[in-house]
Parts: structure tokens; C-alpha cells; sequence
């Protein structure tokens, strides 16, 4: 299943079912409601889904965006913050997004699950990456500094996450939808590249999985801290579908597959047909860019 999120469209409508027709007439059958998804937008993505214009795979916490907020804020509440006002926030906030997701009959949710509150090293690296300084004893030593500081502060952002994560499941498995705990591009995101493995032993029902971006991860290979197709390959298991964009080097992403760096075709082999493939898109895209990204996809992919 293709899907393509509004993301790419969202700002530009103030109809909610103008939005998803424009979708529609671009070939695709499903739409991804993103976490751009603005409150007034609501009545006519309802009228659209209702007359069976077309049909929702994924929302993508917060979807609607709370009251007030009008811009893209996948990280206005996290799971993880030290102040319990905001996890009980981002924990009512987010069965809102349940709620809308049994509504538009939605299969999953994408979650950002929080990060642990340090500088930002993600930017840094990146830019010195970007200028050849990646070989460098001034990056080993920043990336040395990033991953002990992350690994002494860690666990009670962690713990905090997995509490709010608790409370949450039981409502996704009483709906029949699944959650998707996405692969963040900022370093100091959780879950961790290297800490997947051991959050998922923790969660073992099928309803709690790993949602894959591409750019993402990408970026993470960029820096150095995974290799994209080994990564993607260690959490087959629980994979439950992809947000597909690519990379520009080294870190602008959400461009058009095809256009940046993101060998798809060694990605193929862990694409399975049950996996939502959802097309996330920078705004910035032509209809004629997007296009061909997505051609570019299903060449490798396949078409269905």
C-alpha cells in the first residue's frame, strides 16, 4: 500500500477536502493525515473520507494539532519531559489521535516518542560533515562527548517514555490500530539507534512496532551512527511500514527519492507487501518532483 502524507499539501488548503482530493487526483488511494493536520481542516477531510473520496492509512501524532497551534509540531508535547503537566499533555493530546484515528478508520499511528533534554549536537556534526570534517579528531571526540552525556542522562527520560507508552496501548489495542515508534534524525531522540532492540523487548504486543523514515536514517548513516540497510534489516520483525523521502547531502531530507542519496534498491529486500509506504514530502516539492519521486520508487519497490 502507497500512501501520501498532507504534509506535502496541508498549508496550502484551507478545505480539508480539497486537500485530500488534490491527493486523489495524483493517483493515490490512501492519504496519510500528518501532524501539519490544523483543526479547521477537520469538516472537510470528513466529508471526503465519508463519501469514500478516499480512504486514511496512518495519522501522525498530533493529528489534529491542539487548539491555537497552526503550524507542524510533531514535538509540542513529549512523552519524555520532566514536567508531568507536559506528558499529560502529550498523553491526552495523543488519544485525541486515537480518537480521530477510529473516526477516518485509520490502521496506525506514527509516534515521536520524546529526547532526552541535552545540547544539540545533531546540527554541529552535520554541518561539519557537510564541510569534509567528518574523519577529523575534533568529530571523533564530539561524537565520543554526544554518546556519553547521552547514555549518563538517559534513563529517566526513557522510563518516563515508556510510563506514558503504558497508558496508551491498551486504547490502540482496544481500537485495533497499530503504533509506530519512529527512527528520529536528532541524536539526542529516543529510542536511541543502538536501543531499539531492548524498547521492543519491553513491548511485545504485535500492536507496538517500528515505523522506518528513510531520511532519517540516512542522516544517522551520514554521521556515522548506523549503516541505513544493516539498521533497517535488524528491526524486520517489527517493521511496520516507512515514511520515504530522501537525502540531500548531508542532511536535507524529505526531498524527492531519486533526487538525493538513499539506495532504495538496497533497502528492497526488507520491504514486504504487508508494510505501509507512505510518501513524506517537503512542501517545497512540484507536483512534477513528486512525480517522479514517486516513480522512482515503485521502479525499485514495485508498483503495489
Amino acid at each position: 500500500m502507497y500512501s501520501l502524507s498532507t504534509c506535502w499539501n496541508s498549508h496550502r488548503h484551507t478545505d480539508g477536502r480539497a486537500m485530500l482530493r488534490e491527493i486523489r487526483d495524483l493517483g493515490f488511494e490512501y492519504a496519510e493525515l500528518s501532524h501539519g493536520t490544523r483543526i479547521s481542516l477537520l469538516p472537510g477531510i470528513l466529508d471526503a473520507v465519508d463519501a469514500g473520496e478516499i480512504k486514511i492509512s496512518s495519522l501522525h501524532n498530533f493529528c489534529p494539532l491542539p487548539m491555537g497551534v497552526n503550524h507542524s509540531a510533531p514535538n509540542l508535547f513529549q512523552f519524555s519531559a520532566e514536567d508531568p503537566r507536559e506528558r499529560e499533555n502529550a498523553h491526552r493530546h495523543t488519544l485525541k489521535t486515537f480518537e480521530f484515528a477510529v473516526r477516518v478508520k485509520a490502521s496506525l499511528v506514527v509516534l515521536h516518542l520524546g529526547s532526552i533534554d541535552m545540547k544539540d549536537y545533531t546540527d554541529k556534526l552535520i554541518d561539519m560533515v557537510g564541510r569534509g570534517e567528518k574523519e577529523t579528531s575534533k568529530y571523533e571526540k564530539l561524537c565520543e562527548e554526544l554518546t556519553q552525556k547521552r547514555e549518563a542522562k538517559k534513563e529517566k527520560f526513557v522510563e518516563r517514555t515508556k510510563e506514558i507508552l503504558r497508558r496508551l496501548l491498551p486504547e490502540a489495542e482496544k481500537h485495533g490500530f497499530k503504533l509506530g515508534i519512529e527512527n528520529r534524525e536528532a541524536l539526542e531522540e529516543i529510542p536511541l539507534e543502538s536501543d531499539f532492540r531492548f524498547f521492543f523487548k519491553e513491548f511485545s504486543s504485535p500492536a507496538i512496532g517500528y515505523w522506518h523514515d528513510t531520511g532519517h536514517a540516512q542522516i544517522k548513516e551520514n554521521l556515522g551512527f548506523i549503516h541505513h540497510a544493516m539498521h533497517l534489516e535488524s528491526m524486520q520483525d517489527r517493521l511496520f511500514g516507512f515514511h520515504i523521502h530522501d537525502v540531500q547531502f548531508p542532511g536535507r531530507d524529505h526531498c524527492a527519492p531519486g533526487s538525493g542519496m538513499i539506495d532504495f534498491a538496497a533497502l528492497r529486500p526488507m520491504v514486504k507487501p504487508e508494510h505501509l509506504r507512505v510518501f513524506e514530502f517537503s512542501p517545497r516539492l512540484t507536483v512534477e518532483e513528486l512525480k517522479s519521486g514517486v516513480a522512482h520508487v515503485k521502479n525499485i519497490w514495485g508498483a503495489e
